[in-house]
């Protein structure tokens, strides 16, 4: 079996190395776009709010480097690889349960669905990258354990033995598993992710090699992640920060008491995630009906690439126009939009691939950082966007916008429990504070979207311990 431990492993490495690749293009693409964004952007260096600028050019600036990704993210899965379509985790399921899919992983599918990944979330769609890196983690599963290739006309005369369909699911499931461990630091999370969304069929010999495939994906990615940033080499390659290493760093204290409103948040969890769901299949649904009714397929590509660029103009130009609102009700939520490249304290909501903001909203001892109005403002904008954006013509996935979406409204519970208790300076009265609760509710819309449970809880605790 020493051929096939080395596979996994070799999976592994690939993965995280592609996991690595990722989001460090999406870093350096969203930095360049806010860069070019900064010429046309005044700020108070005393009081690092926004007070003048040129309007029509930041909308432009926003809209138009924006647009140019989405339009080139959409087009590769329109026009180069439809089977790269949306997030390809439910192909894979059906793939694993025996549903005939063509051109499911092939290379044109891998080359096509990154791109689209890449630029779908550095454009500023509501969408994340974990939902396309499982379907790429299962191609590579796939092309490294078969060695062959009918698009490129590759027949290697290595591991021919694993050239049958059950092992091929096999690594499939390890590389779809190494996938979302490399995107969210969790190997055991990604291991029990594989075994209760993933896969059909299951023994303890594949569940070790999953973990170890899961845990070399891990490793690779922070081992790479600690000497570059940005693409940029600094000079610290194996040394393996904490507040790098994990996702939402923080250290959270619990009460016995805090179980009152987590419950609360349970089910709020559970109600939310289902509308989520409910809404997300009636708008796929109109939206087969609109593009089937298009009798022509060129025209109908077309159309459901000036839907993309729609989301993005919509996105655009609510966030650019609540720039120049000078109403309370927004302020705060105005002031974060904008101040990513230049006040990072207040860079929280609505932030460019989200997983900023969602650091900022799990940061503990920070109940006057965002007030009810902006959390909500951002709520409602971000549920039905990122709603919308789920099933589009766009590589995307919906871990960072669920995580999001849940920790905005358990940071109002949180919000709210201050307002009833005040602020508490003492260790046990700690655990009233909205990051906490934000955390909390990140999770609970998590599961409520998703119906995951145990893999769920592995992964949230692995991106804070």
């Amino acid at each position: 079996e020493w051929d096939r431990w080395l596979l996994m492993g070799l999976i592994g490495v690939a993965v995280g190395m592609l996991g690595f690749l990722t989001h460090q293009l999406i870093d350096c693409l969203t930095r360049l776009k806010w860069d070019l964004v900064e010429n046309y952007l005044q700020v108070s260096k005393r009081t690092n709010l926004f007070y003048e600028g040129n309007f029509h050019m930041t909308w432009i600036c926003v809209l138009g480097s924006g647009l140019a990704m989405i339009l080139v993210s959409s087009s590769s899965v329109l026009f180069f690889c439809p089977a790269g379509s949306a997030s390809g985790l439910p192909e894979i399921i059906g793939y694993l349960n025996d549903t005939s899919m063509q051109h499911l992983f092939n290379i044109k599918t891998f080359l096509g669905t990154f791109v689209s990944c890449v630029l779908g979330v550095a454009s500023g769609l509501f969408c994340g990258p974990e939902g396309p890196m499982i379907h790429l983690g299962a191609i590579m599963g796939c092309g490294l354990s078969q060695l062959q290739s009918d698009t490129l006309g590759i027949r290697l005369p290595f591991v021919t033995r694993f050239r049958n369909s059950a092992d091929k699911k096999n690594f499939i499931t390890a590389g779809a598993g190494a996938g979302i461990a490399s995107v969210l630091r969790a190997p055991v999370g990604g291991l029990l992710f594989t075994l209760e969304e993933v896969s059909s069929s299951w023994d303890i010999r594949l569940a070790w090699q999953t973990f170890f495939c899961c845990l070399m994906a891990t490793f690779t990615t922070d081992l790479l992640s600690s000497s570059f940033y940005g693409l940029v080499y600094r000079g610290h390659f194996g040394f393996l920060e904490v507040e790098r290493r994990i996702l939402f760093w923080d250290l959270l204290d619990m009460s016995v008491l805090a179980f009152i409103p987590t419950i609360l948040l349970g089910v709020l969890g559970g109600l939310l995630g289902a509308l989520f769901v409910s809404l997300n299949l009636k708008i796929n649904k109109l939206r087969i009906q609109f593009f089937n009714s298009i009798p022509k397929s060129s025209l109908r590509k077309t159309s459901k690439l000036l839907e993309t660029s729609q989301m993005l103009n919509l996105s655009c130009k609510l966030s650019v126009t609540l720039k120049h609102m000078r109403t309370n009700a927004v302020h705060n939520f105005v002031n974060i939009v904008f101040c990513i490249s230049f006040c990072p304290a207040a860079a929280a909501l609505l932030a460019e691939n989200g997983k900023q903001g969602i650091t900022y909203l799990f940061k503990r001892g920070t109940p006057g950082e965002f007030g009810y109005a902006s959390l909500c403002t951002a709520l409602a904008f971000y549920f039905i966007l990122s709603c919308w954006t789920a099933g589009s013509a766009v590589a995307s996935g919906l871990v960072i916008p669920v995580l999001y979406t849940g920790a905005l409204y358990g940071r109002i519970i949180g919000l709210i429990l201050v307002s009833i208790f005040g602020i508490q300076t003492n260790e046990y009265g700690a655990w009233i504070d909205p990051g906490l609760f934000a955390a909390i509710g990140a999770a609970s819309f998590f599961s409520g979207v998703s119906r995951l449970t145990i893999s769920l809880t592995v992964i949230m605790v692995s991106m804070f311990s």
